[in-house]
């Protein structure tokens, strides 16, 4: 399998009044053309690690690694004229709530076309056309009706596909999702990722899931990273997430109900402090 990403010794740092806290720390991983999964609870630094692979990490935050290399390319070598580039173009990523990225005064027809003409030299007409078939592509009725619409009088589902056919109009390599589906109901969930699972095999892509969901993502990806407290702890095949070896992991996937093995009490996750201090695990295929 060709490596489109790979990451070494990641860490994201912000300076606090108590010392320098890292919410990152010494994450390596790599990226094919699979559907690789992060899972972890809030504030393991699942999110922020998707936004240093951008460089999205606002000031005072400091990003470090030994390399985050697209192809041979080193992100962290570029500038920020650069970087608008690869922003898009090479990688994009939807955001975990439609709401706050789309823009409230813009209809949703401009702020597609202005994304797929950020990153093509085409005409207005021909970005136009462009829309309307990705917005058909993530299965929404009535693309002309919703172009002329704003964000606002969309619901959560289909906030969440414009998202998607925005990012994925420019036909980037690699997808990031940051809990793409956890503002969503159950039937618009499966939805969702039938189209992104669709959209990244027919164009060979590389996807990144982030989420908190365990049952999700290891239906839904081929490899899992099981972050904790800013580290990768484990790294398993997904259809093997359930067989996971490291108590971190138990502990979470104990805490879920299960209609197939109900339990009168679900399990409390208790937490070792070594944990935290314990080597990162390198999550390469």
């Amino acid at each position: 399998m060709s490596t489109l990403l790979d990451i070494e010794n990641l860490w994201v740092k912000f300076p606090t009044r108590s010392g320098m806290f890292d919410a990152v720390r010494g994450v390596s991983f790599s990226l094919g053309k699979e559907r690789l999964g992060i899972v972890g609870e809030s504030g393991s630094g699942k999110s922020m690690t998707g936004r240093a692979i951008l460089r999205l990490i606002r000031k005072p935050g400091i990003v470090e690694a030994g390399h985050i290399n697209l192809h041979e390319t080193n992100l962290l070598d570029l500038s920020e004229r650069d970087m608008r580039k690869v922003r898009g173009e090479k990688i994009s990523m939807v955001m975990q709530d439609p709401k706050f990225s789309l823009n409230p005064v813009v209809t949703v027809g401009d702020q597609i076309i202005e994304a797929y003409r950020l990153h093509a030299k085409a005409s207005r007409a021909e970005a136009r056309m462009k829309a309307i078939e990705m917005l058909e592509a993530v299965s929404i009725r009535d693309p002309e009706r919703v172009m002329k619409a704003y964000p606002h009088e969309m619901s959560g589902g289909m906030g969440q596909r414009i998202m998607i056919a925005m990012m994925l109009i420019p036909n980037p390599e690699i997808l990031i999702a940051d809990e793409p589906t956890s503002a969503l109901d159950v039937s618009v969930q499966g939805q969702v990722l039938s189209i992104m699972d669709k959209l990244v095999r027919e164009r060979g892509m590389g996807l990144i899931f982030i989420s908190h969901d365990l049952n999700l993502v290891s239906q839904f990806c081929d490899r899992v990273l099981i972050m904790y407290a800013g580290r990768i702890i484990e790294v398993c095949d997904a259809d093997k997430l359930h067989e996971a070896q490291h108590p971190y992991t138990q502990g979470l996937l104990g805490s879920l109900p299960r209609f197939d093995q109900p339990k009168a009490r679900l399990q409390v996750l208790d937490r070792d402090p070594q944990w935290r201090d314990a080597a990162s695990v390198e999550g390469r295929p």
